[in-house]
């Protein structure tokens, strides 16, 4: 989830309208502000700055669909810690101190607090949202690249569909056959 979400974030970073256009404007003006000061023509007071280049029509989409993979990558591994940190305490203070039958009790009340509180509902939400992120990544990836090169998006939209089909008959199967190891939430 880590590595995703850096990929995720060096794609958010090239999606924008590119400084290039801006920093050329602005070298332009100051060679010119430096002619005119060697020629001892007058620098007028106010002098018009070059205006950053806008987003193109289809790039505010592309991005809103590409920070939402983030979000939901971040939330995947944040969950993810607080899972293993939620688990390590619960390992710690299973055993309790008295008697084994006072320990045995400690255990049992644990372990019904754990089905009360839905622990393994809330655990297994983890990696659907980490699913949601890849699949608002693959959506906004193809999307982008389609403004780009619709060849390579074709390959992009294939893999993605690929993916969602794989996942798709693995929930299927799991469904079907109660056995099946594909289990997934």
């Amino acid at each position: 989830s880590g590595l995703f979400s850096a990929v995720n974030a060096a794609f958010i970073a090239t999606m924008g309208p590119s400084n290039a256009t801006t920093t050329d404007a602005l070298l332009t003006q100051i060679i010119t502000l430096m002619v005119m000061n060697s020629h001892g023509t007058p620098i007028p007071d106010s002098y018009p700055l070059p205006v950053p280049p806008a987003y193109p029509k289809g790039q505010v989409w592309f991005q809103t669909l590409a920070y939402a993979s983030l979000s939901f990558s971040l939330l995947a591994a944040f969950g993810a810690v607080l899972g293993k940190q939620w688990l390590r305490f619960y390992k710690l203070k299973r055993f309790g101190r008295g008697s084994l039958e006072e320990q045995g009790k400690s255990r049992q009340q644990k372990f019904d607090s754990l089905e009360a509180w839905h622990f393994d509902a809330v655990l297994q939400t983890f990696p659907v949202l980490l699913e949601i992120s890849l699949l608002l990544f693959g959506i906004s990836l193809a999307s982008y690249v389609w403004t780009q090169q619709r060849t390579i998006t074709s390959v992009i939209i294939a893999t993605t569909a690929l993916g969602l089909l794989f996942h798709w008959c693995t929930l299927l199967a799991s469904l079907l056959s109660p056995n099946c190891p594909f289990q997934t939430p």
